[in-house]
């Protein structure tokens, strides 16, 4: 079998690419590798996607679920390995199985980036963590520490009092980079304080649990161990664009590189979402990128039927 497109990774981006396709009557594969809604299931909750005044990362992502299936899109589960580009066809490699298609979406999203410090690894799960909304509730009146000053840190950290005693924020400069409106309710939340000007530089544990994190002064050098019973990590995000990288699409860093209309320099192959270069990656970015995606497809395949 043929695929019109096959879209790559199933979160906000990927289900309105496959919702747009779908529904000029394309026949499209979502290709994922896990539960759909990508990182909006590690999300507390999304106040800026509109229609919704908040909504929990995974509610909506259920929603967008619902709607991508009905105009025909099927699914298949599956983790890529690489692509093929044939011209008019491509191969789409996974582990156990092989898809061909006329065009390709990529939208397999990034993870979160790591401390890479001494105990991170050996804790991981132990009390290391990277998605409050997963292990929050297993920290009921602890202390944590949240290594990190962007949105994603600061808007966790904030949802971490739900549940512990004491929220500490450690962040290496000396002001956070967190959006002015999300940084007001941080400083007055009665839970959170903050370290700035320090580094994570290990997590300390008993060989079972985690027990305190040593930070470094970005000041002066000088150390000092905080005790804690967790580490949220929040310090950037990494492409997951590895199987691309040979088709030449990436930058340095991995980021996909697109036209304004979602187009790689390979023709029939687009990207969009967090694994595409650009300035902005919220929910509302990502599914603008999947409804163009999604027509520039049909566009693309109009064109090619008549070659």
């Amino acid at each position: 079998m043929v695929y019109d497109v096959i879209v790559i990774g199933a979160g906000p981006a990927g289900m309105t690419a496959a919702l747009y396709a779908s529904r000029s009557n394309l026949k499209v594969l979502l290709l994922e590798r896990g539960i759909p809604g990508g990182q909006m299931n590690n999300t507390s909750e999304i106040e800026n996607y509109p229609g919704f005044p908040a909504i929990l990362g995974p509610e909506l992502a259920m929603k967008m679920d619902e709607g991508v299936m009905k105009f025909g899109t099927e699914k298949a589960y599956g983790t890529v390995q690489s692509l093929e580009d044939k011209g008019a066809t491509k191969l789409v490699h996974c582990e156990t199985e092989s898809y061909e298609t006329h065009a390709i979406v990529i939208a397999t999203g990034c993870d979160h980036a790591k401390l890479g410090v001494a105990g991170e690894s050996e804790y991981a799960g132990k009390g290391v963590s990277y998605c409050a909304v997963c292990d929050g509730p297993f920290f009921r009146e602890k202390k944590l520490v949240v290594a990190g000053g962007g949105d994603s840190a600061i808007e966790e950290g904030i949802f971490l009092t739900r549940f512990a005693d004491q929220v500490t924020v450690v962040h290496r400069r000396d002001t956070l980079r967190a959006q002015p409106l999300i940084q007001k309710r941080a400083f007055e939340n009665p839970k959170m304080n903050f370290e700035l000007e320090n580094n994570i530089v290990k997590i300390n544990g008993n060989g079972q649990v985690v027990t305190g994190v040593v930070l470094e002064s970005t000041k002066d050098g000088s150390k000092r161990e905080v005790a804690c019973d967790g580490v949220f990590i929040y310090v950037g995000l990494i492409p997951l664009t590895e199987p691309f990288k040979s088709l030449g699409i990436t930058d340095e860093r991995g980021w996909i590189m697109t036209d304004d209309k979602m187009r790689t320099k390979v023709p029939g192959i687009y990207a969009i979402g967090d694994a595409r270069a650009k300035g902005l990656r919220q929910v509302a970015t990502a599914v603008g990128d999947g409804a163009v995606a999604g027509q520039q497809v049909y566009q693309y395949l109009t064109e090619l039927a008549k070659a």
